[in-house]
């Protein structure tokens, strides 16, 4: 799904870690952060949902809501949520209904082995709901800082 910059998000309806169910629809009017991550509670995620809850201060004064993704179930999310004492919402998705609808779901490789399973991925979502960015491949080290400074650039400041 290269070239998804500009058009219309999908919407999606996916429970978060409290059970509490998100639409995307519910955030227009904000700048949502949407993050795609393989797993709970393994060193890449966690390095990369750490970042995001240390920067929820500046994202926020942004005027932006982070939301991750993974086909995790919620009773993981909520383990892994309070474990690191994360601040923003985990939306499971097990039937991988949003992680197929962006594109977030492919070929991976671990040790030469090749499988399939949900790509570290980041849309930056537009008030009017449009994608205003993508990341394709993230490094989770930093990856909060360089969200900030493209929401910055995308609001114009």
């Amino acid at each position: 799904m290269p070239g998804m910059e500009g058009t219309l998000a999908p919407d999606f309806a996916l429970p978060d870690q409290e059970g509490r169910v998100h639409r995307l629809s519910d955030y227009r009017g904000r700048w949502v952060v949407l993050y795609f991550y393989p797993k709970d509670d393994t060193p890449g995620c966690t390095k990369e949902a750490c970042g995001f809850r240390d920067r929820m201060g500046d994202l926020q004064a942004l005027g932006a809501v982070v939301l991750g993704v993974s086909a995790d179930d919620v009773a993981s999310h909520k383990r892994f949520a309070e474990k690191y004492g994360l601040n923003f919402p985990l939306l499971a998705d097990p039937e991988r209904q949003a992680i197929l609808a962006y594109g977030a779901w492919g070929k991976k490789n671990l040790y030469g082995k090749e499988y399939e399973g949900v790509l570290r991925q980041t849309f930056l979502i537009d008030p009017e709901g449009r994608i205003a960015k993508v990341w394709r491949k993230v490094s989770p080290e930093g990856h909060a800082e360089e969200v900030a400074e493209a929401l910055r650039q995308a609001r114009g400041e």
